[in-house]
This record gives structure tokens, C-alpha cells and sequence, in this order.
């Protein structure tokens, strides 16, 4: 499977901020995530799409249940969602405005990661 740059790289800043206003406006209730396979992750499968818009009360354990289903994993496959750079974790409890609000880019995406192994340092 070929490997793309990362979302942040294929779009100018203005184009995705622009495309944030736009999605905020139309979707005021629907935060816009970014979610990319870890670049060296051998294991998981890559998403059909990047580009997802979640409702703000979903916990990241809702979230992950819905990445897990597309992905089509096992119950026994594990995988970690990682945030800030690729350096953290979070608690599966909160909710994603919470993490959104936390962790946002100045674009205004959340931009995560997932990966088959803790991916620190």
C-alpha cells in the first residue's frame, strides 16, 4: 500500500482552517479528527479515510469502539490512539470535547494517531 504525507502536509494551513470553519458551522455539535495510521505501524490496517466528524459527548472509549469495528480487529488485537505530537495517551472516560478542547490544533483539527504498539520518545 503506498504511504502518504501526513493530512498536515497534502492542505495548506488556510485550506484547513477554512475547511474547519465550514465544517463548525454546518456541524456546530461535530468536532472534526484527524485520525492517520502510525507512519512505521506494520500490523494495523489503514483506514479508508482520514476524516471523521464525532459528536463532542462520545468518550474516547466510543470513539475507539467505532475505529475498532471499520478496522475489523479482533477483540484480542490492540491498538493506541495517541495525540500531542504522538507523545500521549488518553483516558478512555473522557469525553472528546474535553480532548479536543485539550488537544486541538491551531487549524482547528484534532490530529490523532493510531498504532499497534506505544509509540514514546
Amino acid at each position: 500500500m503506498a504511504s502518504f504525507p501526513p493530512f498536515k502536509h497534502r492542505k495548506p494551513f488556510a485550506s484547513r482552517k477554512k475547511e474547519v470553519t465550514a465544517i463548525r458551522i454546518r456541524f456546530p455539535y461535530k468536532l472534526p479528527v484527524v485520525l492517520e495510521r502510525y507512519s512505521k505501524e506494520k500490523i494495523l490496517p489503514a483506514l479508508n479515510k482520514v476524516k471523521f466528524l464525532v459528536p463532542g459527548e462520545f468518550t474516547m472509549g466510543q470513539f475507539v469502539a467505532i475505529i475498532r469495528s471499520r478496522m475489523g480487529l479482533r477483540s484480542t488485537q490492540a491498538f493506541y490512539f495517541l495525540l500531542d505530537g504522538n507523545h500521549s495517551l488518553v483516558n478512555m472516560s473522557s469525553t472528546m470535547a474535553d480532548i479536543y478542547t485539550t488537544y486541538k490544533d491551531e487549524d482547528g483539527f484534532l490530529y490523532m494517531t493510531y498504532a499497534s504498539q506505544e509509540m514514546f520518545g
